[in-house]
């Protein structure tokens, strides 16, 4: 997986000069996996074109904080919404002073205020106007109030000087978006996850099984494997690709899922227990396809063995999470299912939804353990994955 897999990336392209560099910083973003949109300030239109970063980016670029279209569904929020990182490259000197100022007199620093994902700038200006007293007491509140600045490298500018102030390489901005999503958090960690629906076999052509995509799955192993643990995958039926930084086993039906989680659960630290198991399999399942007729057909079901329950009363258990896909009754199921599986936490998502959980990019969840609870606002399941794991490394770690 490289760094940026799966990764939105905003890129805010302000006026200067070197703004004509936007389209390579798109490239090496998309190089390292992220997917990239772009918002171009007016200053920045004056160097570089809207198509020219439309057709790098293969996304619509966003340039008017007053696009009637856009703003019918909340534009700004959106865009902040889906971002897992904001870049400003190259920042100019008189966006700077926007941010440091909390101003929302544009676009890109409306999204800038309404979102709450990492902030990079990559300043880029005339050597003097960077290494004056404003634009650096500017950087310095900028950096006290959490966002990251990728210096400037020193040598000849357009205007004919020399000195500190052209954009950063297209590829060390790249490189520096990307290290914010690595960390050691869970460095040395084992961690066993399962994820999507399981198979049960009515015949060789029919089959029980349930919405599960795999995404949150998917998700939450990312945020695992970006905080530096090592990821065993136990999969069923999903819709979405897998990392590779991990081990992979496939179990189609209930029992093999069972088998494998058992066979791989020792010696781990976590276990996420986040596919959609099948609570029931098919007793006398047929070993050919059964004829349409005009009968009555009775299917006869037996339950199936419960896995994160049993992984739960091992007497070397790892920390166990589990998850409750509801449509009614939320809070109360989901806190009976942490009573009677006997694990450390439930992450409750309201599946009644049909904008959230199954097949959805995007979920709402509770992280529930025995002595409180966190809502988790919608998001993309990929920020609620980092923030899901966030949690377990402060609660458990």
């Amino acid at each position: 997986m490289s760094s940026l897999t799966n990764k939105r990336i905003v890129l805010g392209v302000s006026g200067s000069i070197a703004a004509y560099k936007a389209p390579d910083i798109v490239r090496r973003l998309q190089d390292l996996g992220a997917e990239v949109r772009v918002i171009l300030t007016q200053g920045g239109a004056q160097f570089i074109t809207e198509l020219s970063l439309q057709a790098t980016s293969k996304n619509k670029v966003h340039d008017n904080l007053w696009d009637k279209e856009a703003e019918l569904s909340m534009g700004h929020i959106e865009l902040a919404k889906w971002a897992d990182a904001l870049l400003i490259a190259p920042a100019s000197a008189n966006t700077i002073a926007n941010l440091t100022a909390g101003k929302a007199c544009d676009l890109l620093s409306s999204v800038v205020l309404a979102s709450d994902c990492p902030v990079l700038i990559a300043p880029a200006m005339n050597q003097q106007m960077y290494a004056s007293n404003g634009v650096q007491d500017n950087l310095a509140t900028l950096v006290q109030r959490g966002i990251q600045v990728i210096d400037p490298a020193h040598g000849a500018q357009a205007c004919g000087d020399i000195g500190e102030g052209r954009l950063a390489e297209s590829t060390e901005i790249a490189k520096q978006v990307g290290s914010m999503f690595l960390s050691t958090k869970l460095s040395g960690k084992k961690v066993l996850i399962t994820l999507g629906a399981t198979i049960e076999a009515i015949d060789p052509v029919r089959y029980l099984s349930n919405h599960s995509s795999g995404k949150m799955g998917m998700a939450l192993a990312d945020a695992c494997i970006e905080a530096g643990a090592q990821v065993t995958l136990i999969i069923g039926n999903i819709s979405t690709s897998i990392s590779e930084p991990s081990k992979q086993i496939y179990a189609s039906s209930a029992k093999q899922m069972y088998q494998s989680v058992m066979e791989n659960i020792k010696d781990q630290d976590i276990f996420i227990a986040c596919a959609a198991v099948s609570d029931y399999s098919v007793k006398n399942p047929k070993n050919h396809k059964i004829k349409k007729s005009n009968q009555v057909l009775t299917i006869e079901l037996t339950p199936t063995k419960d896995i994160l329950k049993d992984v739960c009363q091992l007497p070397q258990k790892p920390i166990c999470i589990g998850f409750a896909a509801e449509t009614q009754n939320l809070l109360e199921n989901a806190q009976n299912k942490l009573k009677n599986k006997g694990c450390d936490a439930i992450i409750l998502n309201d599946v009644s939804s049909a904008d959230l959980g199954f097949k959805s990019d995007e979920n709402a969840v509770v992280f529930i353990d025995h002595k409180s609870s966190i809502k988790l606002a919608k998001n993309s399941k990929q920020k609620l994955g980092r923030k899901i794991i966030e949690i377990i490394n402060k609660k458990f770690l």
